[in-house]
């Protein structure tokens, strides 16, 4: 029995992606950001709709699920409102909260319209500690969902990346849990692994055959910084004149990690929308002295080498960056996707 999956808060599809490396299939993925549009539709085919969650029924959900297919409905609502930068409602609960706090609320709207077979949540782990977060596996379970969740360090399926994501698995099944990590410390992905191989460019430079190897431009003054860090260092290995003028100042002493390099043998700090900008991260190349490309950070979040994001007469570093950094690796995806293909195999739901 064919297994038919709806991603909502699609992107640019990494998710959609996992599912479809997993064995899936994925007939359409919904986003409110049109951007997405072509990464999604030309990289993984399937349909693209563009709308509000909140304008989305059951109606229009039912048109992309194939009668007698089992459905999945799975999603990765935006998680800026829980993100440790921007979760303030821990330090202030009656500040007002962003409208995108309330995008979950419509995401188990629609799972109690459609009643899919198997859901699938994925976002950050600040969520697990909110409200919201423990009304909607209430909401699963009172819809007799069997329901796990579990905070999930990426380096331990695979995904070369320092990533903590909370997964949530949903079943009208039976007992559905993560499958078992893959990986240990000894065999880690690294950055190494996954961008050791990419042609060297310079700061400003792209390469001729891929596009998407670009890196920005770096002032004369950040080149010189780059050229004083060494991999895993932070900005207080730099001599006096190179400093910024927030880090001599004691509320900047502790972000130690801006205008850092990488480590060749270890995993990357998380992939952020801005991690082609050298002085928002440890977004620095391990030896090249320059940030990280648009290829290598989509490399990073497990995208293939040839995934493509925008079409050839457009280009942006700001949307592409966007795209990716706030994408599921897909990795990931297709460790969730594996995940629920095991589940239905071990309760006779399907064969294949």
């Amino acid at each position: 029995m064919p297994v038919t999956a709806i991603d909502l808060f699609c992107g640019a599809g990494g998710l959609t992606r996992g599912l479809l490396d997993a064995g899936l299939q994925v007939s359409a993925g919904i986003d409110f950001d049109d951007n997405c549009r072509y990464a999604y539709q030309h990289n993984n085919q399937a349909e693209f709709l563009h709308a509000k969650i909140e304008d989305i029924h059951r109606e229009t959900l039912m048109q992309y699920y194939p009668e007698n297919d089992i459905k999945v409905l799975v999603g990765c609502a935006p998680c800026q409102p829980f993100s440790s930068h921007t979760n303030k409602y821990k330090k202030d609960p009656n500040a007002p909260r962003d409208k995108r706090w309330f995008l979950l609320n419509h995401f188990s709207r629609l799972i109690e319209e459609v009643r899919p077979d198997v859901v699938s949540m994925e976002n950050v782990p600040q969520l697990s500690k909110q409200k919201i977060f423990e009304e909607f596996v209430i909401k699963l379970q009172t819809l007799n969902y069997n329901v796990s969740w579990s905070v999930v360090y990426c380096p331990n399926y695979g995904i070369p990346q320092r990533r903590n994501r909370l997964v949530l698995l949903a079943s009208r099944y039976g007992d559905i849990r993560l499958m078992p990590p893959t990986h240990t410390p000894d065999n880690y992905c690294t950055v190494r692994t996954a961008i050791g191989n990419v042609v060297p460019i310079a700061a400003g430079e792209s390469d001729s055959v891929d596009k998407l190897h670009c890196s920005s431009r770096l002032s004369a003054l950040n080149i010189r910084r780059i050229q004083s860090s060494r991999p895993g260092g932070t900005w207080r290995d730099w001599s006096e004149d190179l400093l910024c003028t927030c880090h001599k100042k004691d509320s900047g002493s502790t972000y130690a990690s801006v205008y850092a390099r990488m480590e060749w043998d270890q995993p990357s700090p998380t992939i952020t929308t801005e991690f082609y900008n050298y002085g928002t991260g440890r977004f620095g190349h391990p030896e090249q002295d320059r940030a990280l490309s648009l290829r290598e950070g989509a490399l990073l979040q497990t995208f293939p080498p040839d995934y493509e994001f925008l079409p050839d007469n457009e280009f942006s570093f700001k949307q592409i960056g966007k795209m990716i950094g706030n994408a599921v690796p897909v990795r990931l995806g297709k460790v969730i996707g594996k995940t629920i293909l095991d589940h239905l195999r071990e309760r006779d739901v399907i064969n294949e």
